[in-house]
Parts: structure tokens; sequence; C-alpha cells
């Protein structure tokens, strides 16, 4: 199956997307540009991608005739509360995949432990939409440079060896949205093993060496890791690293101590940024699934955005009705970048709510995720990572 060498092969994702229809010409409007104009925009792509997908995979056929759905009666907001949707186990257990075989250039898996991993297949318009999606939102957030080089240290799966995995997708898209200067991944393949560990004296000569150099650097990846390094870091020199203030880090996968207990993200943000001598405000995290495709991402308050790329719903977990803004149940994910896969509205097993602002000025709504649901919880990245520390 394809893998992340056909990211070669594309232009580059900072370059406007070339068609304009209306699943691409959405990807055109500013990433936080809510307005009648973007609703529009986002309506248009939702109802093209629903009839694709309804024309091609089985499970939406059935869906449509259960509740009764049409594309066409998506012509307002409040219309897509109305969008049936595939609960995330279902893309757990079957290949739903729309398009042939010959039109899939990539195949991105979660990493989860359960056994239960996702498989995302991508022909080459879904691909391209979603690097620029990214692209858009981390542009719109001030996150991108492409003057000024960064080195990188990522704390995730070394791309050249996990060339499947959605983590090291996600890091190696990330790395190019600066000048690229030297990038460190910090999950080594270890052949003796068989399996992956984690490299910290490789890191941590990384971060010295880039501290060091006195340029930008930029952390990516797994939360519990940037603080792992910066406490070794630490214990190795008698002090903390300390890094051009302009440095930046950008985590994901949840805020887990190394004893696998929960830390509050704002206060892990100021503890890190401490740890590195830059602002809390250049410590992002960010939110996603393999299954939905859509960064959510941190302002400088610390709070995930919802682009004008998709739409989060939340349900109730008995009723599935859908609830109000600053209401807790769980998280229904929309998006119409994906011609080759029928998850355009998924129903996921994560508790949360939507506030309608935030203070930082950005327009529209923001998440917030408060947990798994479920006795059984699914397991992520993050917790398969962390069997490494």
């Amino acid at each position: 199956m394809a893998d992340l060498s056909v990211e070669d092969k594309l232009p580059p994702f900072y370059k406007p997307l070339k068609s304009r229809a209306a699943v691409d010409a959405l990807f055109e409007t500013p990433a936080f540009d809510y307005s009648p104009k973007t609703s529009r925009a986002f309506l248009a792509a939702m109802r093209e991608a629903l009839v694709f997908q309804g024309a091609r995979a089985p499970v939406l056929k059935a869906l449509y005739k259960a509740e009764g759905f049409s594309p066409a009666s998506v012509r307002t907001e409040r219309d897509v509360t109305k969008v049936p949707f595939i609960f995330v186990a279902a893309l757990k257990e079957r290949d739903l995949t729309t398009l042939p075989a010959a039109k899939i250039v990539l195949e991105l898996k979660s990493s989860g432990t359960s056994g239960q991993r996702s498989r995302m297949q991508l022909d080459r318009g879904s691909l391209m939409r979603v690097r620029r999606m990214a692209w858009r939102v981390f542009e719109g957030l001030g996150l991108t440079d492409l003057t000024r080089p960064h080195d990188y240290i990522c704390f995730t799966y070394d791309p050249e060896v996990a060339r499947d995995l959605g983590t090291a997708w996600t890091d190696k898209l990330l790395s190019g949205f600066t000048k690229k200067g030297e990038i460190f991944y910090t999950f080594r393949w270890s052949a003796a093993k068989n399996d992956f560990y984690f490299d910290i004296d490789g890191a941590v000569s990384a971060m010295r060496k880039f501290e060091a150099a006195g340029g930008l650097v930029r952390l990516v990846g797994f939360p519990a890791f940037a603080l792992k390094l910066t406490e070794e870091f630490k214990k190795r020199f008698g002090r903390y690293p300390r890094l051009n203030p302009e440095s930046s880090v950008v985590t994901g996968g949840g805020w887990k101590t190394l004893a696998d207990e929960a830390m509050d993200k704002k206060v892990y943000r100021k503890i890190l940024a401490d740890n590195l001598g830059i602002p809390a405000a250049n410590v992002r995290d960010l939110f996603g699934m393999v299954e939905h495709g859509v960064p959510y991402v941190d302002c400088r308050l610390g709070n995930f955005h919802i682009p004008n790329y998709g739409r989060v719903l939340v349900r109730h977990p008995g009723t599935l009705e859908p609830l109000g803004f600053g209401k807790k149940g769980l998280l229904q994910f929309m998006t119409p970048y994906l011609t080759s896969y029928p998850s355009l509205s998924v129903l996921s097993s994560d508790f949360g709510l939507v506030r309608e602002k935030c203070a930082c000025g950005l327009k529209g709504p923001v998440l917030e995720i408060h947990g798994r649901a479920g006795v059984k919880k699914l397991k992520g990245c993050a917790i398969s990572a962390a069997t490494m520390l």
C-alpha cells in the first residue's frame, strides 16, 4: 500500500488548490473567517461530498435510506445536525474505502494498543485537501514561517520506518510549515528488539546542539516526552535548556505525566514553557483523529479553535439529541474533504463541549475535550507511545 513517500510527488501545500469544485474551494477560504460567505462554502462542499460518497458507500446509502436523508437538504447550518453519522468504532472494524485500490495513494493507520486500529485510505484529491487544510489552519494561527529555518525535535515515530502511521505523517507534515533546519525523530527503530524505543540520549544531544546554535527550534509530538526531555536535560547538565525565545512547541496526544495521571493543560503549558525558556503562548496543542483529519489547534490562550473546514456537534450520550453550546456530551465531527472514505460525519468516543467564542479575538467556536467515554475505553496513540517511557 502507498506510504508517506507520496508526499514528495505532490505540489507544496502552501500553494492554492487549482480545482474550483465546491469541495476544493472551501479550503481556499480563510480558516477562521466565519461569515455568511464561508458558511455557504462549507455547506456547498458538504452537499457535494455527501452526494459523491452517498453514490459509492453502501453504508451511507443504507443510512440515507433509513433516516430519509437527502444531501440536498443541507442548506443551512441548522440542517447540518441531520447529517447521518458513523460511529468511530465502525471505522476501526471495517474497511469502508469507496474508491478502487488503484486510486489510493496513501493509507494512514492509528496506533492504538487495544487491537483496534483505524485505517484511513486517501486518494490524491483527499490528500491534497487535508494537507492544504492543515496549512491554512496553522497559517491562520500564526504558526507558519517559510523564511526562517527551524530545527525540529519530533516526539514521534521516524517516518522512514513508520511509513503509514498517522502520527508520523502528521509530524512530517508539521515540520514543513516552516523552513526546515535539522530534524531529529526521537522514536527510533531497534532491529534487535523489532520495535521502537525512545532515544533519550539522542534527544538530549539534539537539544544541546540546537540550544548552542541559538536558532529557532520547534518541538512537535507527544507532550509527556517533551517534558521528560527537559527533566533529563536538567539531570545531566544541572539546568534546563534555554532556547531562542521565539522557539515553539506543538504537542498532540493528551497530557499525561510519567505516572499516567492527567495533567491540567494550562499547567503543563506553563511548566514546559518555563523549562524551555519560551513564552507560554508559544506552547500550542493539537487535537486530531485519523478518522476525521481536521486539526484543532490552540490559540495563544490555549484553546482549540474549530476552523471553518469542519463542524463539531455535541450529542447527548443517551438520546443522541444535539446539545447546544456549553453542554457536555459525545462529540460528532464533520468535514467534506474526503472522496475516498465515508467518514464525512463521525460520532467519536470522546466527551467534550463547544463554546461559542474565545477571548483571543479569532472568530468561531472553540472545542473542549473532556476525555474518552465508555467502560472499556478505546486506546489511542498517546497511550501506545507511553509504553516507551
